[in-house]
C-alpha cells in the first residue's frame, strides 16, 4: 500500500538479486507491483502470483529477508538495504545444485 498524501525519503532495496527503486513507507508488495515484479509461481502449475488479500490474512505473499525471516510483503514497510527474496535461502540455494 502506498500513501497517496505523503512522498516518503527514496530508499533501495534488492529483490532476487534485482536492485529496485522504492520509496520510504511503501509496502514490499508495492514495491514489487510498482516495478512488475511476481512474487513466486503457483505450486500447482506455472500461473504468475502476487498478492491476494492486500491485507495480511491469506498469506500469500511471504517473501524472505536475506537471514532467511518470512516477511509479509502486503503489510511489511520497505527499509533502505533491504535484502529480499521470493524463495527461502534454503530453497534458492538447492536450485543452484548441479
Amino acid at each position: 500500500m502506498r500513501v497517496a498524501t505523503r512522498r516518503g525519503k527514496p530508499v533501495a532495496v534488492r529483490f532476487d538479486g534485482v536492485a529496485l527503486a522504492a520509496t520510504e513507507g511503501d509496502s514490499i508488495l508495492a514495491v514489487l507491483l510498482t516495478h512488475g515484479l511476481l512474487l513466486r509461481r503457483h505450486e500447482f502449475g506455472s500461473e504468475p502470483r502476487s498478492g491476494f488479500c492486500l491485507m495480511g490474512a491469506c498469506q500469500d505473499c511471504w517473501v524472505w529477508s536475506a537471514h532467511g525471516g518470512r516477511l509479509r510483503a502486503c503489510t511489511t514497510p520497505v527499509a533502505d538495504g533491504m535484502i529480499l527474496a521470493s524463495q527461502p535461502p534454503a530453497a534458492a540455494h538447492e536450485q543452484l545444485r548441479p
